[in-house]
């Protein structure tokens, strides 16, 4: 049914929770899975010496962060019995870099966990599922803690 399953992971419970469901239906279907981490690569706007050396830190930080958020779904995707690829996206927002990996994988389903903020906290910190599910013309499951 679905032949590439795309994983956005954060590191988080939640996405890992995704990940196991993800898992489950790539074992049944037979599906090829990619997990990817977004990163911002320009989160910063300045000039300057330290503008350079604090988007170094930066860029030295997110990047072990996603190796280490994509390093734990590939595991569990393996000690699941499935093998996954993984990819460090880029993008402003992370529902666009979910987006260009839609595009770029070819993917027919998005697993993705939800953290299901609300009120305040969803306002200030925006709802990332609630975007690809506004966006993307495939099928997303929503994993929830």
């Amino acid at each position: 049914m679905f032949k590439h399953i795309l994983v956005p992971v954060d590191g988080s419970e939640t996405a890992m929770l995704a990940v196991a469901k993800a898992a489950a239906l790539a074992k049944t279907f037979g599906s090829a899975v990619t997990a990817l981490h977004v990163i911002d690569p320009y989160p910063f706007t300045g000039v300057g010496a330290d503008f350079a050396y604090g988007q170094a830190q930066y860029i030295n930080a997110a990047t072990a962060e996603a190796h280490a958020a994509l390093d734990a779904a590939q595991k569990a995707m393996a000690d699941a019995g499935v093998q996954a690829a993984t990819v460090v996206g880029e993008g402003h927002t992370v529902h666009d870099g979910i987006l260009r990996a839609v595009e770029s994988t070819g993917a027919d389903l998005v697993v993705m966990g939800s953290h299901g903020r609300r009120g305040l906290e969803k306002l200030v910190l925006g709802s990332v599922t609630q975007r690809v599910l506004g966006a993307v013309h495939i099928s997303v499951l929503v994993v929830r803690s």
